[in-house]
């Protein structure tokens, strides 16, 4: 049973929690399907997003935020991203 029709056995089910889940998966299918078909995940920029925020909560009281910037830039260095279906 294929992605399609388990959702719309959930949207006739109308169960409204099933029948928006299967709207947004729908909605979404093209980047699911290239998201598991490519192994891409955002754990990544999860990570460095996470990272930034804790900087800055750590950052209060510096003068600028050219500062703040700057103790973000050392801590998470150059940030560089390989995606795997890229080849050199």
């Amino acid at each position: 049973m294929d992605l399609i029709d388990r959702c719309s056995r959930a949207q006739r089910s109308r169960l409204p929690s099933f029948t928006k889940a299967a709207r947004t998966i729908r909605r979404h299918a093209d980047g699911i399907a290239a998201a598991v078909t490519r192994g891409l995940a955002n754990g990544r920029h999860e990570e460095l997003n996470n990272k930034a925020r804790t900087m800055t909560q750590r950052s209060y009281g510096f003068h600028t935020p050219q500062a703040a910037l700057a103790l973000i830039m050392l801590a998470c260095g150059l940030v560089k991203l390989d995606l795997p279906y890229h080849t050199r």
